[in-house]
């Protein structure tokens, strides 16, 4: 049932993806003419409460927040991010939650079963809730801890076979505090009613993995890292959806562009597109941190911290969150095309903070546009939800009224609610609407 399910849900945002490669996705001009859109719902209103602002017409309630009682005895963790929605069929949703703690984070209770212990022999706090949902209310009918024991669980990406890969933003070694390296991505199945066995999956290799996402016609997993000189990654799987197994990790390689950060007004013009090539790494496991180094050396090209990555319908979306000239973010488009030369865009570049301001996770509307959460790193912090429609213009969605960033957006299968995390003090809100088709 999972499977089936995670395929419709895949089919439904690649149709609304379909839409975006048949406009010919038009990025922006470099002046600042014509790059705001109307918002297909009007302008924002303020939220009574003080937490979302929203168009007319929308809606939210809180369904987690922090220090709740979970089902399992513990409560709910704080520093919610990366969250991937599933089908489970029967009228349930399920939510899988990345926590972004570390070692000196409150866990919300007792852990059992993770990954690795702190130097005083705790179970470390990092990993994943799973809300269980009514899909037809959202009432959360169950929630607990589903993986645990690992640092700064940040992004991720859900599997077309039903479960989620949470990434470690971290690459703390052996002996620092903690027991066993860490840098690794680990799978938890949605269909998982309680903690997850935690295995590394080191064959996508050991960095400060942000996100990840998989292409359902080929099995292969693209991965983002976030640091200031980061590569954009791709997993060969040896069995496809058996990342458990092995295969070979590779590197991007764009024609003519060494260096796509745009920093110094070189690399690539938004609009434009590359060839792509892909290298081979070796001794991915990378006990030094500097895979990336050896990869740049190899050939590979830099981006700016890339951070969120979606897969649509054979091409995905991915944010780099201080590339640009202006620094404020870039989002580039891979279309991997079977059997042909793979083609990067770089789709868009913010040259105003309104535009946005720092994107960092991101996900697709049923209309086709993208939905992008900003996470500012100004003293005063205004994150917002950003739409980005097929030819580049950005528009308001939704305004955080509290200090904090918007994380892990995503869809329910049917397109009818948006899910969206409050980072800290955690809060998952469900965003109800006139969602435009």
């Amino acid at each position: 049932m999972i499977e089936t399910s995670r395929r419709q849900f895949l089919a439904a945002t690649g149709s609304a993806f379909a839409a975006l490669l048949a406009s010919g996705c038009v990025a922006r001009q470099a002046s600042l003419t014509g790059l705001y859109a109307a918002s297909p719902y009007g302008a924002l209103k303020a939220d009574p409460a003080g937490l979302l602002d929203l168009p007319e017409g929308f809606s939210y309630r809180v369904i987690s927040r922090l220090g709740q009682a979970m089902s399992d005895g513990g409560k709910v963790p704080d520093r919610a991010d990366g969250m991937g929605c599933f089908d489970l069929g029967g009228g349930q949703l399920a939510l899988v939650r990345n926590h972004e703690l570390r070692a000196q984070h409150d866990a919300g209770g007792a852990l059992t079963g993770g990954f690795d212990r702190a130097s005083d022999g705790t179970i470390l706090p990092g990993g994943t809730t799973t809300l269980v949902l009514d899909a037809r209310t959202l009432a959360v009918e169950r929630e607990y801890r589903s993986l645990a024991g690992t640092i700064r669980n940040c992004a991720g990406g859900v599997t077309p076979w039903g479960s989620w890969l949470t990434c470690e933003e971290d690459v703390t070694n052996a002996g620092d505090g903690v027991e066993r390296d860490h840098g690794w991505v680990f799978e938890v199945p949605a269909v998982a009613d309680g903690p997850v066995d935690p295995v590394p999956l080191k064959a996508l290799g050991r960095f400060n993995h942000e996100a990840a996402c998989v292409d359902p016609a080929s099995g292969i997993v693209y991965l983002t890292e976030d640091r200031d000189d980061s590569l954009l990654y791709r997993f060969l799987p040896s069995s496809p959806g058996q990342l458990a197994q092995g295969g070979k990790l590779q590197a991007l390689v764009a024609g003519g562009v060494s260096d796509s950060r745009n920093l110094d007004g070189q690399g690539m013009a938004p609009g434009s597109w590359a060839s792509v090539s892909w290298i081979d790494l070796d001794d991915v496991e990378s006990p030094r941190d500097d895979l990336r180094q050896r990869g740049a050396a190899q050939g590979a090209t830099l981006f700016a911290r890339g951070e969120g990555i979606h897969m649509g319908n054979g091409e995905l979306y991915f944010c780099c969150t201080s590339g640009g000239a202006a620094g404020l973010g870039q989002i580039f488009r891979l279309v991997p095309r079977q059997g042909r030369q793979d083609r990067l865009q770089l789709f868009f570049e913010s040259s105003a903070p309104d535009q946005f301001n720092y994107g960092d996770n991101l996900t697709v509307a049923p209309n086709g546009h993208l939905i992008v959460c900003e996470d500012q790193y100004t003293d005063v912090v205004d994150n917002h939800l950003r739409g980005i429609t097929p030819d580049g213009k950005v528009y308001p969605l939704a305004r955080l009224r509290t200090q904090t960033e918007l994380a892990g957006a995503c869809w329910s299968p049917d397109g009818k609610v948006l899910f969206v995390n409050a980072y800290s003090p955690t809060m998952t809100l469900a965003i109800n609407g006139p969602w435009s088709a």
